[in-house]
């Protein structure tokens, strides 16, 4: 099902992202994460492609797996940096023809050892990739978008203007990147409605599960996070495990209160584990729309 259908009904989405794993435990472990996200209903889940299509074959993989592990949509992560359109055409044709109807289609981030415009062949946005995947088969295209600025392009209304061709190539909906302060997604939400961007745009939620984890959000990912955040968090250091009980409540706050202003459903950052998400998920009873009865 593309899951543009399933936005902007009664019951808002839930939808978990993975990554592949690269090792049999890995794989194993990723299976049981499925399982125990499997009671929540999850509407769809998304598989991440690596820098320059390092994991292409894996996620491919990923996504076939997880087609048998849960009773869900599954959405394939493609990026064009480092890719020939010969080369973007085989890999749409091959999730085409094993049913796999949604991509989340994305520039990519250059790898870490290129950081040359060399390293953009034949794609130089993710609009023009958009543009190419809806001419080469009629798949559903989303698109990732930035709360807070992309590190690149940190002024918003910049920002605003490159999403605004990305739907206009044919993006069917946003997924943004994690943020902790609601305002930030009010925010950007209000200025690109105002910039004619209509398509459905869903928060994307990661908790917080370790204090390892606030230098990397701000530093590589450019998120920022409250001060209050940063107490509590600080409070918890004593312990991993209350440091997941700040992460979880918080998230659990921003969920309820995104879905009160009319968030057409949640996009959890999993890190392929499920605790914390289920923690979420079951503090406010949010579950997919298959997981609600029918009136």
């Amino acid at each position: 099902m593309r899951i543009s259908s399933l936005l902007g009904g009664a019951h808002p989405t839930v939808s978990f992202e993975f990554f592949p794993p690269k090792t049999d435990v890995g794989r194993q472990s990723l299976v049981n994460v499925a399982g125990r996200l499997a009671p929540l209903a999850p509407d769809y889940v998304s598989v991440t492609y690596g820098a320059g299509g390092a994991t292409r074959s894996l996620t491919l993989d990923t996504c076939l797996s997880m087609k048998g592990h849960i009773s869900a949509d599954v959405m394939a992560h493609l990026t064009c940096v480092c890719h020939t359109e010969e080369e973007i055409a085989r890999v749409a044709d091959e999730l085409w023809d094993t049913g796999i109807e949604n991509i989340m289609a994305l520039r990519g981030d250059r790898p870490r050892d290129r950081q040359d415009d060399n390293v953009f062949i034949d794609f130089q946005y993710g609009s023009d990739l958009i543009a190419f995947l809806k001419t080469r088969h009629d798949f559903c295209c989303g698109g990732g978008c930035y709360p807070e600025g992309h590190s690149e392009t940190p002024d918003l209304e910049v920002g605003i203007d490159h999403l605004k061709k990305k739907i206009d190539a044919g993006c069917d909906f946003l997924v943004t990147q994690m943020f902790f302060d609601n305002e930030y997604f009010y925010r950007f939400r209000d200025k690109a409605r105002k910039a004619g961007i209509n398509v459905p745009v869903i928060p994307g939620i990661m908790p917080i599960t370790g204090v390892a984890q606030l230098d990397k959000f701000e530093n590589q990912f450019k998120v920022m996070l409250p001060a209050q955040l940063h107490e509590m968090v600080g409070a918890g250091e004593t312990s991993e495990g209350n440091i997941e009980e700040v992460g979880v409540a918080w998230a659990a706050k921003q969920c309820k209160e995104l879905l009160d202003e009319g968030a057409p459903g949640i996009h959890f950052y999993t890190l392929n584990k499920s605790v914390a998400t289920v923690k979420v998920c079951g503090a406010i009873g949010l579950v997919g729309t298959q997981g609600h009865a029918v009136d």
